[in-house]
């Protein structure tokens, strides 16, 4: 293979730049663009699926004289990604189709995408680190703007699949990444964030956009308090998440927090106690190891995306599983999130949380 790399070209600032770099370097640069979502009517949508998101990748490529290409994946996309993000739903847990996505349609389908057209390569505009040790192992690492890192949404990358990643943005800051941009005269230098509007809008919740697709039964039943005394009646559980307090749909007279969400008998509970959300640990399934092995002992585990990595003790178990202590209690740990283990910056692995400890 040459050193040709295929990139995914949002229409945003980063995946531009990321291409501007590429080719800068003396790569090869073929551009791609997927719809993920019907989102025609979405003409000045902020989203990565919008039909405005194509338009200014296309912009982009041609101002950097790289070839463009749209490709329609919204079948895919609803298969590997949005059906398993409602089943999650169904069984009251919080699903992260971020790392879905990563996995099976930008690190699985490009990848095919850029074995068909012959590239080496592929590359992204995520903020994440990819390197080599001298026994010829791949490891991902945070990229340098800590307040931009993606690692996290990373974690079930193989080892194939990190040996043909480029991330061009790794050393760089997001205010770097926009001066860049207006250097180069891209013609979205000004654009603002995008959002993750694939994922839902502001007319509607990710999970209601998801019953309504696969045309879902929502399983109704009742809100309850610490006690079991019956507050209310809900509408399905897949509009609940621990940890909540917002839009609970009954009134209390304080403060209360989504506890725990029963599947079976769709009862959700609520408590008033914060220090009832918090769990000493939780149980993890289908955990990936980057390095192959699994590693055991002290590291930083993160369980949502935006939340700060804490210490804890990670001790696997059979069937790719682990059990995660944490050496302070932790709030609202949510079945269906990831749990994403590091040591310094570098990622170690992660797997699907099942359930806290408590």
């Amino acid at each position: 293979m040459s050193d040709r790399v295929v990139l995914a070209l949002s229409g945003g600032i980063d995946s531009s730049v990321a291409a501007a770099l590429l080719k800068e370097r003396g790569y090869e640069v073929i551009a791609i663009t997927f719809q993920l979502r019907a989102c025609a009517d979405l003409t000045e949508s902020r989203s990565c699926c919008g039909m405005d998101g194509v338009v200014r990748a296309r912009e982009a490529a041609a101002h950097l004289g790289i070839p463009h290409y749209v490709l329609d994946w919204r079948r895919e996309f609803a298969e590997r990604v949005l059906r398993p993000s409602w089943e999650e739903y169904q069984r009251g847990r919080t699903p992260n189709p971020c790392v879905l996505c990563n996995e099976r349609i930008k690190f699985g389908l490009l990848l095919e995408q850029a074995d068909r057209l012959g590239a080496r390569y592929l590359a992204t505009g995520h903020y994440g680190s990819v390197w080599q040790d001298s026994d010829g192992g791949f490891h991902l690492s945070r990229g340098r703007d800590l307040s931009k890192d993606q690692s996290y949404f990373l974690f079930a990358l193989q080892q194939e699949q990190l040996s043909r990643t480029l991330f061009p943005l790794c050393d760089f800051v997001k205010p770097e990444v926009r001066a860049l941009a207006r250097e180069k005269g891209l013609p979205n230098a000004e654009r603002p964030e995008s959002q993750d509007a694939c994922l839902g809008s502001e007319q509607e919740s990710f999970a209601e956009a998801l019953c309504r697709q696969f045309a879902g039964q929502p399983r109704s039943g009742t809100i309850v308090d610490e006690a079991g005394e019956v507050l209310g009646a809900h509408g399905g559980i897949h509009t609940f998440t621990i940890g909540q307090r917002k839009g609970t749909g009954v009134a209390t007279g304080q403060r209360a927090w989504v506890q725990e969400i029963d599947a079976e008998s769709g009862r959700v509970r609520l408590t008033s106690d914060p220090d009832r959300l918090l769990s000493c640990g939780l149980q993890a399934s289908a955990v990936h190891w980057i390095g192959g092995a699994p590693v055991s002992g002290e590291c930083a585990v993160q369980i949502r995306y935006r939340h700060t990595a804490v210490a804890a003790q990670v001790e696997p178990g059979p069937d790719a599983t682990a059990r995660v202590t944490f050496h302070k209690p932790q709030r609202a740990v949510s079945p269906g999130q990831a749990a994403v283990f590091y040591q310094g910056d570098e990622l170690l692995g992660g797997g699907w949380i099942e359930r806290p400890l408590r």
